[in-house]
């Protein structure tokens, strides 16, 4: 390659990097003061393709996570899977095993009395040792409360700080109101966290007709799948479960009940929590309703 052509290419290098650092610098430009101003700037940022959809609800995450609370993203008490202390090592490995969890509060005579946490890995390395512990009790580790007012950065650093991954919320009165992990607070960011542990769910079953003409259909059905048990044609490009493409198109957590037509589909939330939606009741309009005037 000869002198003028290396100059060449490295100019054109330079120019498409200054173009880049340019767009860049001009979508920032506004000098947002509010983080909806900020969300705004990012949602234009992807439009002109500075970043991607995935980057921007990562980063849309990570600011959400400033403003909400333990209490939005905790599993509630009523959801929990804690162990009782006096139970039997055989007992306490089945409900180990059937939960698939690798850490579980372990409770004295009442859940609200928490004593400690319980990491599988522990419970099986005393179940199997020679002369190992005589009860659950020499296993378990300390248990952190926390308030559920907590702010989310605030306890994510301190997951990061002491290593724990996971603690227990309490409520103003001291009782047990749930749980979080450091996995409920990074899901806040990257989205729904599967692990080896969790099985995936037939297709069939995501989607069940009922005796109304109704479906129920669960909110991480795919998108493709969707589309090709209606015939429908909702993009994938953006979102790959049909409950991702409607909450954007709601444009907020969605609660139960929430309602929305997208197509010739009405769908209605028949199940949510603080973290996403569940299912959908879904009614499939006839085919030429979306037509008429």
């Amino acid at each position: 390659m000869s002198d003028d052509d290396s100059s060449g290419s490295s100019a054109e290098q330079n120019e498409k990097k200054r173009s880049w650092l340019e767009r860049l610098t001009s979508a920032f430009s506004g000098e947002p003061h509010t983080r909806d101003e900020l969300v705004a700037v990012l949602h234009t940022a992807h439009d002109d393709g500075l970043i991607a959809a995935d980057t921007l609800r990562m980063m849309e995450g990570a600011i959400s996570v400033a403003e909400l609370t333990v209490g939005d993203v905790m599993i509630s008490r009523s959801q929990m899977v804690s162990l009782p202390v006096e139970a039997p090592f055989l007992e306490l490995m089945k409900q180990v095993v059937e939960s698939g969890h690798s850490r579980f509060p372990v409770h004295g005579d009442n859940k609200d009395d928490i004593l400690g946490i319980l990491l599988a890995k522990d419970l099986l390395r005393g179940v199997v040792a020679d002369n190992g512990p005589a009860n659950v009790r020499e296993l378990l580790r300390p248990a952190v409360l926390i308030p559920e007012a907590k702010k989310l950065n605030v306890l994510l650093k301190e997951f990061r700080l002491s290593r724990n991954h996971m603690a227990i919320v309490v409520d103003e009165y001291g009782g047990v109101a749930g749980l979080v992990t450091i996995e409920d607070v990074l899901e806040q960011i990257v989205g729904e966290i599967d692990d080896e542990h969790d099985e995936a769910e037939d297709h069939t079953a995501q989607i069940a007709i009922q005796a109304d003409g109704q479906y129920v259909v669960d909110a991480l059905t795919a998108i493709e799948d969707f589309n090709e048990r209606f015939g429908a044609t909702f993009p994938d490009d953006d979102y790959d479960t049909i409950g991702g493409l409607v909450t954007e198109a709601i444009g907020h957590l969605p609660e139960t009940g929430d309602e929305l037509t997208l197509d010739r589909f009405v769908f209605r939330v028949a199940r949510a929590d603080a973290r996403r939606v569940q299912a959908f009741h879904v009614t499939v309009l006839p085919a030429d309703t979306n037509n008429e005037d």
